[in-house]
């Protein structure tokens, strides 16, 4: 499996971007909803793809919450164990 730091990052990236808006350098500490460009559609859009991606879904005993990049990172490599 790609490596998931690189897919998120780059997912979130194409989000933003198709919304036709600049991307701001995404970090581990951004917070999706705070410092990007993202509102919660662009968010469950997140997770739909990275679901469909990796085959993994980290919230299917239901909602986790999170708020930077690294957090989500860290939902789906525990979900990866």
């Amino acid at each position: 499996m790609k490596n998931l730091k690189n897919l998120i990052i780059e997912k979130t990236r194409k989000i933003i971007t198709e919304k036709g808006v600049d991307c701001p350098t995404i970090t581990l500490n951004s917070e999706f909803l705070n410092d990007l460009p993202m509102d919660s559609l662009d968010l469950a859009t997140l997770i739909v793809s990275l679901e469909i991606s990796t085959g993994l879904d980290p919230f299917r005993d239901g909602f986790k919450t999170f708020h930077t990049v690294d957090e989500l990172i860290n939902l789906y490599t525990e979900a990866n164990s």
